[in-house]
């Protein structure tokens, strides 16, 4: 039996079909979007808006499905007949607005071209001004409401990003019968779910990105809604009652799209999750194990069994409960850019290209920690944990008349290892074991540097997942369970997921040197970021070149 994965990412979507007894992967295919600027719909004028165009979605997924089943063909033992389940991953928040039959606003030539109607992608930062108001009123009437995910709603979430198309496009919001996360949508697609009442929507993207709870009946009630617009609360009643974990299906596949893509018609559709929580999955995420998917952005998941009390955390994306696993508390966690970074460095203000990456890797990995002086901070897209502030900016400091370019990159790779152990002690304070860490990525994979300065930093190995594409692979996990090729997502985790036999130790010497840069981070960290509104830094820079030189020596 085989299952296929497909996951939705910000320029592309990927297919992997994946053997079920032992998660070997036949046949990948991966469709860049072909609108847009690498996909990603932008405004000139505002540099925090971020759609895409919902027809992407669909040409992706028929032509990456297609290319899979090519490349498994080619091998022996796989016949398209052999596929028993279809499991779907996508960025979020990343909601749509659709009509009464589910079909996107944008797919209609009145609104091909209006950006308001495109898929909203998870990292549009124009909603800041809803965001803060949410959390202001959530805070004083429904504090349970945003408790679960950090005391602070995020532009980059559900409620925010539609409130601010009310405020900015009502006619859009008027034309929209209902809004559907892409995690939601491509599965209710293959199923055929022609309203969008019909549509089977998942807790992972309504729990952590919608204030959905089952504690307090599903979304937000209508009076709270209200008290922000009451054309909020309207819209209540065309969106869902209920979201479900992984063990409810989000469908059967329906005639026109086992044509389509040459499966077999009714075959399962696993419930929709974002990318990273199937990529945790697919990393094999357990009680005690952390997964960071690495990439443009990086996404901390963990799980804790949901027979424990999990307190609320400040600082911290959501706590829900099934959004991962069934029958575990998900815990989100993130940085809004790490790879982002290096690229801005390397490409934009350096003008350079992948072979200035490998050369500025090479003399950085010749570099002593804090022999270059340098501190800096990873908020050039924001803060997304645990100060949750999209207006906070990146930060250098120490720079001198004889600093390097080479330098300023391992200064910023160390900044995004810095904000990865901010994380990981806020986690810990609040009790959320962490015995292991497994990472995935393009940038996991092939930057030992980067490895090793996550390592020293957090004072953590790091294990590297077997699967280049574990978020198309978790997906597929999912599916091979709801099919029943494994009883259970444990069982079927053991069977089709592995990590790598090299794993990045902490250097005991370099743990020391990280130390001392650490503590300083953390007092700039807290200061920019509204933590500590007295602080000295009168010191800081000071303190780099002591330690500067004694790295030197």
């Amino acid at each position: 039996m085989f299952t296929l994965g497909l996951d939705y990412g910000t320029n592309s979507v990927r297919a992997l079909i994946v053997r079920c007894s032992d998660g070997a992967e036949f046949g990948t295919c991966t469709v860049a979007y072909p609108s847009g600027r690498e996909g990603v719909l932008l405004d000139p004028r505002d540099h925090s808006l971020a759609r895409q165009h919902p027809g992407d979605f669909l040409h992706g997924l028929e032509h990456s499905v297609r290319g899979a089943l090519a490349a498994a063909g080619k091998r022996r033992g796989f016949q398209a007949r052999q596929i028993v389940g279809i499991g779907v991953d996508a960025t979020g928040s990343s909601p749509i607005p659709v009509d009464r039959s589910n079909r996107p606003l944008a797919l209609s030539a009145r609104w091909r071209r209006n950006l308001n109607a495109q898929c909203w992608l998870w990292k549009d930062h124009t909603s800041v001004q809803e965001a803060a108001r949410i959390t202001e009123v959530a805070a004083q009437h429904r504090p349970q409401f945003i408790a679960k995910c950090g005391n602070t709603y995020s532009s980059e979430w559900f409620w925010s990003k539609i409130w601010h198309c009310l405020n900015v496009a009502p006619d859009v919001f008027a034309a929209a019968d209902s809004w559907v996360e892409l995690t939601d949508w491509i599965p209710s697609v293959l199923a055929g779910a022609n309203l969008p009442a019909r549509i089977v929507r998942g807790v992972c993207a309504a729990g952590h990105k919608a204030m959905y709870s089952d504690e307090w009946g599903g979304l937000p009630d209508k009076e709270f809604l209200a008290r922000l617009d009451p054309r909020l609360a309207a819209l209540r009643d065309r969106l869902f009652e209920r979201a479900h974990d992984a063990t409810v299906p989000a469908g059967a596949l329906c005639a026109q799209w086992a044509k389509t893509l040459g499966l077999r018609e009714g075959i399962p559709i696993a419930i929709g999750e974002i990318d990273v929580h199937y990529g945790a999955i697919g990393c094999g995420v357990a009680e005690g194990v952390l997964v960071k998917i690495i990439g443009t952005s990086t996404c901390d998941c963990g799980v804790v069994s949901a027979a424990r009390r999990v307190r609320d955390i400040p600082g911290i994306c959501g706590i829900v409960r099934g959004s991962i696993l069934p029958g575990c508390y998900g815990i989100e966690a993130g940085q809004s850019a790490v790879g982002d970074i290096f690229k801005w460095w390397i490409e934009v203000v350096c003008g350079g290209d992948a072979a200035r990456h490998a050369r500025y890797t090479r003399e950085a990995a010749r570099q002593p920690p804090g022999a270059s002086g340098l501190l800096a901070l990873d908020w050039n897209n924001g803060n997304r944990t645990i100060l949750v502030d999209p207006q906070l900016t990146g930060l250098l400091l120490g720079q001198t008349l004889y600093t390097s370019s080479a330098e300023i990159y391992r200064a910023l790779i160390e900044a995004t290892a810095f904000g990865a152990r901010a994380i990981l002690e806020r986690l810990q304070e609040y009790g959320v074991p962490v015995k292991r860490i497994v990472c995935a990525g393009g940038i996991a994979e092939k930057n030992p540097l980067l490895m090793q300065i996550y390592a020293d930093v957090t004072g953590c190995t790091m294990q590297i997942s077997s699967s280049s594409q574990t978020c198309a692979l978790g997906s597929a996990v999912s599916a091979a369970v709801l099919a029943g090729a494994h009883a259970d997502f444990p069982a079927a985790q053991q069977a089709m997921t592995s990590v790598k036999p090299k794993a990045y130790r902490p250097i005991a010497a370099n743990r020391q040197a990280y130390d001392e840069l650490y503590r300083l981070y953390r007092q700039v960290h807290d200061a920019f970021g509204g933590l500590q509104r007295s602080a000295d830094l009168s010191r800081v820079m000071k303190d780099l070149l002591a330690i500067k030189q004694a790295a030197r020596r």
